[in-house]
């Protein structure tokens, strides 16, 4: 791990006293879900889903993953995606990095929906992020987890298509402060929320694997 990121979240561990207890049931929920699928050696797969796959499910999708090794559980794919396509908005490729992440793109031409190469540490192939709908490569299109992050895709899928099981863990649009003087802070926080909420999760799995 990145010794910048490392600390980051050494920050979110004394967070996790003060996630709301609404939110930990949902997580609590989930976590049971995952666990019981490794122990019996089933693979999880994770597909945080919302509207553009812009912003909120990239950070859900990614500190999972970096959650999920950082506590050295056993493989869980995670995958983010959403009712339509469009492209990672560049505040969250910013916050990202100032969280400690190492961001390049695949490819130096110009793109509409660029590629970007995510890394956390040396010991991981960096997570390859682009905006994408939900079920389309390389994300899967069945037996998977689908955890809504945003009202909007909870309302736009009743029915999330091929999903096995589906969560709604929504979490506040960041979007509103573009162009503002708090946009770094709330794009900070909005990181910040989602990664104690992801290492509460992997927190919470770790502990039923161990009972």
């Amino acid at each position: 791990m990145f010794p910048r990121l490392y600390n980051y979240i050494s920050l979110r561990s004394i967070e996790l006293n003060s996630i709301s207890v609404n939110r930990t049931n949902n997580l609590l929920s989930l976590a049971t879900n995952i666990a019981s699928q490794l122990l019996i050696k089933k693979k999880p797969q994770l597909n945080f889903i919302c509207t553009h796959n812009s912003r909120r499910s990239h950070l859900a999708h990614i500190w999972a993953k970096v959650m999920a090794n950082h506590l050295q559980l056993p493989t869980l794919d995670c995958y983010s995606g959403g009712t339509e396509a469009t492209e990672i908005h560049p505040n969250i490729i910013e916050t990202l990095t100032r969280a400690g992440f190492q961001v390049g793109l695949e490819s130096n031409s110009p793109e509409y929906n660029p590629i970007y190469l995510v890394q956390y540490s040396e010991d991981y192939p960096p997570e390859r992020c682009f905006s994408k709908v939900y079920n389309k490569a390389p994300n899967p299109n069945n037996d998977y987890i689908a955890i809504l992050t945003c009202s909007e895709a909870d309302d736009a899928c009743p029915i999330v298509l091929g999903a096995n099981t589906r969560y709604t863990i929504t979490y506040e649009d960041p979007k509103a402060s573009d162009g503002t003087p708090d946009e770094n802070a709330t794009y900070d926080q909005r990181s910040k929320q989602i990664a104690s909420e992801m290492l509460y999760l992997m927190t919470k799995i770790k502990e039923d694997l161990t009972k």
